[in-house]
């Protein structure tokens, strides 16, 4: 269980990768206006989903403790940017605090991860 439960938290860092990976590569577009949610945005926040539901079903099972709370927070940060990033993929430019938000609430969620324990 403990290699599943590995192998999980490696494709969520993979998704988030993706979805902060795109945000940054837009930093300098955002300057001028013309920052997009790339396709890679999406994907990597859809794997972050999928795979952190399956991370709490797995540690669930395994017994271990899960701090619902945390996860609560983290989803909701994370249906916010979905909601973002998915509403606007199709858009030609984003607006930058727009674009700015996903990039912030996307830091957040990975500072919570680390630091509330």
């Amino acid at each position: 269980m403990d290699v599943l439960i590995h192998l999980f938290v490696g494709l969520h860092i993979v998704g988030i990768a993706a979805l902060l990976g795109g945000f940054l590569t837009q930093m300098k577009a955002m300057g001028r206006g013309t920052a997009r949610f790339v396709p890679g945005m999406l994907h990597g926040a859809l794997t972050m989903l999928v795979t952190g539901a399956v991370l709490v079903g797995l540690n669930q099972a395994d017994g271990h403790s899960v701090d619902t709370v945390k996860i609560g927070v983290k989803l909701a940060l994370l249906i916010v940017i979905l909601g973002l990033v998915y509403v606007q993929r199709d858009e030609e430019t984003v607006d930058k605090r727009l674009f700015g938000l996903v990039g912030l609430l996307t830091t957040v969620n990975v500072f919570i991860a680390v630091l509330w324990t």
